[in-house]
């Protein structure tokens, strides 16, 4: 792969991420879709961990671009 691929792959990653982290933040637990880890049957919890952990990995790719997009010395 080369630079600008793994940079667009990651940029992508990251907003699915940050879509992920505010579907957690927004939405109890019960309303969450079967196949994210979380869902409860009639839960009425926020999972703000779950948001937060794919919040702080989007972070970490969009890090990971800005250096990779950076100039080399």
């Amino acid at each position: 792969m080369n630079k600008k691929t793994l940079i667009s792959l990651s940029i992508i990653l990251a907003l699915v991420l940050v879509v992920v982290s505010l579907v957690y933040w927004f939405t109890p637990s019960g309303s969450l879709p079967k196949y994210m880890p979380g869902y409860e049957i009639g839960g009425t919890n926020i999972h703000f961990k779950h948001g937060l952990a794919s919040l702080i990995l989007a972070l970490g790719l969009f890090v990971y671009a800005w250096f990779k997009s950076g100039p080399k010395k």
